[in-house]
């Protein structure tokens, strides 16, 4: 039972990174959505994925290092890419004044 609520929670947050995929305006925002989804769904899956399998603990264990492996790298790789779209020339379309309101 906790196998399928990790898979399902996987899959939820991986529908929702491709929605954001789908929605966003420019590369900046589609990025931050699809890397942290991704990385989420990803470890809740592999989880999940360990957790049901009948493998070996050798193989069980290494579902996990692939997790981990994911959680460390995939924020470098948004960060190098979202840093190459910026210096190639890429402008954010969304701004955000945070101190908007305090300005009249």
């Amino acid at each position: 039972m906790i196998e399928a609520l990790f898979l399902l929670f996987g899959l939820f947050i991986m529908f929702f990174g491709t929605l954001g995929l789908l929605r966003f305006p420019d590369v900046y925002t589609r990025l931050h959505a699809t890397a942290k989804c991704d990385t989420g769904g990803a470890i809740s899956i592999l989880t999940a994925l360990a957790m049901a399998s009948d493998f070996p603990l050798v193989v069980k264990l290494k579902f996990f290092v692939i997790a981990l492996t994911i959680a460390m790298i995939n924020p470098m790789v948004s960060h190098a890419i979202a840093r190459a779209a910026y210096k190639s020339g890429i402008k954010p379309k969304a701004t955000v004044d945070m101190y908007a309101w305090d300005n009249p």
